[in-house]
């Protein structure tokens, strides 16, 4: 049975209408997990429609944290100036400014990551798989496999978002995308940290960040 509750829940994971939660619960005999990612999978056909629309306005947003010790520059872009005066699309920049502090993305997507680093990420899989004993005949297979983490840690699009880890942040533009009607790229960013490069006493800034977040 579908109740009221599990619809609103499905709502508020979401942001899809009561209409699509009920009949995406009944499509998948009330699991709410599946309901999700029913919906998801959704939004991520309406956002396809759109990303090949331009995407030309948008904002550049900053972030600060610790008194100057963290600096965030992004660029993030939508079709009119007009949403990218909207609360929903500030809060989205923002959040992306924060996820970029926090989580210190090298690149936007992977497809952004140089074929070098990807061959040098490979050796380094290759050969802790055949440490590990691994046969021959599985291990590009593995290495193909722990790549996908390798993105996941280092791609900004497919982060897990520090707010809600359980999306990437893609899914967050893609709910974005669907709410506000218009294609959403994130096009560039540039992270600072204080000492950079310089031999010193580490400090877990990222950490501090998320502090702040879920404060």
């Amino acid at each position: 049975m579908i109740t009221a509750g599990m619809v609103k829940e499905l709502r508020e994971r979401t942001g899809a209408g009561m209409m699509d939660c009920k009949k995406a619960l009944s499509e998948t005999n009330g699991d709410m997990e599946k309901a999700v990612d029913s919906l998801r999978e959704k939004g991520l056909a309406a956002a396809a429609k759109k990303a090949s629309r331009i995407a030309s306005e948008g904002l550049v947003e900053s972030y600060i944290h610790g008194a100057g010790r963290i600096g965030v520059l992004v660029e993030v872009n939508c079709e009119t100036d007009f949403v990218a005066k909207t609360d929903d699309f500030k809060s989205l920049v923002r959040d992306i400014a924060m996820q970029i502090a926090a989580a210190n993305p090298g690149y936007v997507s992977r497809e952004e990551v140089p074929e070098e680093i990807l061959n040098h990420e490979r050796e380094i899989l290759r050969a802790q798989a055949l440490n590990e004993g691994k046969p021959a005949n599985i291990v590009e297979k593995m290495i193909e496999g722990r790549l996908k983490k390798f993105y996941q840690e280092n791609c900004l699009l497919e982060q897990a978002f520090i707010k809600d880890p359980d999306k990437t942040i893609t899914q967050l533009i893609t709910e974005r995308v669907s709410k506000i009607g218009e294609n959403i790229s994130v096009r560039r960013f540039t992270r600072y940290q204080l000492g950079e490069g310089i031999e010193k006493k580490a400090n877990d800034f990222a950490a501090e960040v998320m502090a702040a977040v879920n404060k």
